[in-house]
């Protein structure tokens, strides 16, 4: 069976290398090739000796997840769903604006926490994705989308906030971030790769000494009763805790503040009552709100909140200090906004709470 090479960050590769009998450099030579040229043909790899790309073509491949099917929305987002193998599917979507690029990427097929708003929870869990999936989602989406007129690929930033919890895989996750940050590979900057989490406290912690990153948290509710229901994780790492580690990690962090994502539920966390009571929850946090208007999927009771009400919202948060944003929905005509991505998933897991609350 070929290795995929896409599941090797640095150090890994040298040792493969190392095992072959070839000089630890050779890694970054092929990390250059992969990942700054976004070449998968050994072949084409001049500046590696002839020898050693025919071992390679042997032994050793570039594969990322093959693409099932491409939607373009009327914004100019793009979603693509992804084969991940034994009848499981994630999805990845970029979105363009003005200044940057995105890519949300997932982590898992499917995820086991159920938060009660997002449609990824309702598919269930199957399994991590591996370094390669992960990593290939990023090097697939450069390939189909190219570079800009100065020789950069048009992704200047990667958010993981699409299928799965990214601290739930963990070291897969961490081995993906080290190839966005690495020179040798897509040198991003650590203030421009996000891991969106739910609040995995141990994993919050392990990443701000092995990979810091900026960090968004999936807030949702002012208080533990409401987010108990809302994101069930919370049952085992409650608010105290959960801010507790947002305050540890920014002694690493590149960014002084963290963002909290709240996604707007009509009736259900969106009162002004509630702003002020956030407010008194995260005084002692340094951190930005990033509002996030629900997007409906099928078989949800929940309704997006009113403007009126987002506004409303906003502005307690606001007049208190806080920096605070409104997502503008995109994407949501192919089912590429926020809470939104389903992909395709054989669940494996059993849907109790004990199971969704007991992950770590």
């Amino acid at each position: 069976m070929q290795q995929n090479l896409l599941d090797f960050d640095a150090h890994a590769l040298a040792g493969y290398f190392t095992e072959m009998g070839e000089k630890p450099f050779r890694a970054r030579q092929l990390m250059r090739w992969i990942y700054r040229v976004g070449e998968s043909d050994f072949a084409a790899m001049t500046d590696i000796a002839a020898s050693l790309r025919d071992k390679l073509a042997q032994c050793a491949c570039i594969t990322p997840p093959e693409v099932m099917r491409e939607e373009l929305s009327g914004d100019g987002t793009r979603k693509w769903l992804l084969n991940v193998g034994t009848g499981n599917a994630v999805e990845a979507v970029y979105i363009p604006e003005e200044t940057r690029g995105t890519l949300c990427i997932s982590s898992q097929a499917g995820c086991a926490l159920n938060c009660s708003f997002c449609s990824t929870g309702k598919q269930g869990f199957n399994r991590n994705l591996s370094v390669a999936e992960i990593i290939g989602q990023l090097w697939w989406a450069n390939h189909q989308l190219g570079k800009d007129a100065d020789g950069n690929w048009k992704i200047s930033n990667v958010v993981m906030m699409g299928m799965g919890e990214p601290l739930l895989n963990f070291d897969n996750t961490v081995g993906a971030l080290r190839l966005m940050l690495d020179d040798h590979a897509y040198g991003l900057s650590r203030r421009r790769v996000t891991v969106s989490t739910s609040g995995i406290v141990p994993a919050m912690d392990r990443l701000r000494e092995e990979c810091p990153v900026a960090l968004a948290v999936s807030l949702h509710a002012p208080n533990d009763k409401l987010r108990d229901e809302l994101v069930p994780i919370n049952q085992k790492y409650p608010l105290k805790e959960l801010l507790a580690a947002c305050q540890r990690y920014l002694e690493r962090a590149p960014r002084d503040f963290i963002t909290f994502e709240y996604v707007m539920l009509e009736g259900v966390n969106d009162s002004v009552q509630q702003a002020h009571e956030l407010v008194k929850l995260v005084r002692d946090t340094p951190c930005k709100f990033n509002l996030i208007p629900f997007n409906p999927f099928p078989q949800t009771h929940y309704r997006r909140s009113r403007p009126e009400a987002i506004l409303r919202f906003r502005d307690v948060l606001m007049q208190a200090g806080i920096v605070t944003t409104t997502r503008k929905t995109r994407g949501d005509d192919i089912a590429a906004a926020c809470g939104q991505l389903a992909g395709q998933v054989q669940d494996k897991t059993k849907r109790t709470l004990q199971r969704s609350v007991g992950v770590v």
